[in-house]
This record gives C-alpha cells, sequence and structure tokens, in this order.
C-alpha cells in the first residue's frame, strides 16, 4: 500500500531551480540505473554523509542526499518501505531522508502519526555539512514544525524553504 500522498505532482513537491537542476544533474542522471528501493538505500548509506539541499563548497549542485530523495519520490514508496527508512539501524542519514520524503509527500494531516514515535529520538548526527550534531527527535522536530528547513544547520545559501 502506498503513503497517503498530497496528491501534488513530483515537479512541484520542491523549489523548482532545485528540482531543476536535480533532474539536470550529471549524478542524478546516473541514477536512472539504480532500479529498487534497495540499491536507493545502499546508495544513501554509501554516498550521504549531509541532508542539505545543496552541495558545499565551490560546486553548488544539488545535494546527493536531494538527488536520491528525488529518486524515492519517482518510487512512490509504499508503507512497509517509509517504515523501513525510519527504523533502518545502518545510517542516520537513511532515517532524516526518510523523514524528508514524508514532509514533501506525504497528506500533511498524516504527518503527525509518522514523526511521533520519532520525536524522543537521541541517536546523534550531524545533518549540515558544518558538523553541528543534533539527534535524530530534534531533527524531526525541526523538519515537522519548522517553515525552513535546515535553518539551524546549513549555511545561509542553502537554507530551503517546505
Amino acid at each position: 500500500m502506498e503513503i497517503q500522498s498530497s496528491g501534488r505532482p513530483i515537479e512541484v513537491l520542491m523549489e523548482k531551480v532545485l528540482s531543476m537542476n536535480i533532474v539536470s544533474s550529471d549524478y542524478f542522471k546516473e541514477l536512472y540505473k539504480i532500479k529498487t528501493y534497495h540499491e536507493v538505500i545502499d546508495e544513501i548509506y554509501n554516498q550521504v554523509d549531509h541532508v542539505e539541499p545543496w552541495m558545499t563548497g565551490n560546486c553548488r549542485g544539488p545535494s546527493t542526499a536531494f538527488c536520491l530523495l528525488y529518486k524515492l519520490f519517482t518510487m512512490k514508496l509504499t508503507m512497509n518501505q517509509m517504515h523501513g527508512l525510519l527504523k533502518h539501524p545502518d545510517s542516520p542519514y537513511i532515517r532524516a531522508i526518510g523523514f524528508l520524503y514524508l514532509r514533501y509527500v506525504a497528506e500533511p494531516k498524516t504527518l503527525w502519526t509518522w514523526y511521533e514515535p520519532y520525536i524522543k529520538d537521541d541517536e546523534e548526527f550531524s545533518p549540515g555539512s558544518n558538523g553541528k550534531m543534533t539527534t535524530m527527535g530534534v531533527y524531526v522536530r525541526d523538519v515537522l514544525l519548522g517553515q525552513v528547513y535546515l535553518l539551524k544547520y546549513a549555511p545561509t545559501s542553502s537554507i530551503k524553504h517546505i
């Protein structure tokens, strides 16, 4: 069973500039060869080290995390797959991308049901590239309640409205 969606088309889930940069990026085009949910999870595990929308440094393209998030948008995850993301034991970035997926795709009235079990989650990680640590619970609250994504973790140029 698919997750109850807000019904918005994939091309309008994200800010237009970010979305256009993702689909035109070389990295995203390489993701076409990835066909399964498990292959995407492996790619997140091996490649993602922050969940900011944009790469850091001189190269200002879309981040690996957001390219993989967009790839998940194209797959229309099931409830079981979403639970697998949110409970994944191997990487907090897999889990963080799961929470982002819900924030963008899920019907807003269902978000609390998904997020509530994780509000006090004490797993520590660094959502931004600056190394600032937080707990998954604080991150979940920020994603759920914040109007500006990663305001506390990202450089000003990486702030993304959701």
